[in-house]
């Protein structure tokens, strides 16, 4: 196994996981491909979702995950703008308090 992969286990409906088998049947691929694809897929489609990726700016201005984190989720330049904002955002608060 590659370095750069990691093991998980999960659970799935039954059907769910027969549907993945007969597509794997008929691409001639195996269940785990078929699972990365479409993961890949819907983490691609959902850092394109605006109202997800308003959530995922909130958790990090919370916060709640890593700048390395908000990067691998939104890309690197969705990401850099969001820090800049975070800092604008803190600065301000900063000053407001400043001013109290």
């Amino acid at each position: 196994m590659s370095s750069d992969k990691k093991r998980v286990q999960f659970r799935a409906p039954h059907r769910l996981i027969d549907r993945t088998d007969a597509l794997a049947d008929v691409l001639g691929e195996d269940r785990t491909d078929i699972l990365v694809t479409a993961l890949r897929e819907y983490l691609q489609e959902a850092a394109h979702d605006d109202a997800l990726t308003q959530e995922i700016a909130a958790a990090y201005y919370d916060d709640e995950i890593s700048f390395e984190q908000l990067k691998a989720l939104v890309g690197a330049e969705e990401a850099a703008n969001l820090r800049v904002l975070k800092q604008q955002l803190d600065e301000d608060f900063i000053d407001e308090v400043a001013d109290a």
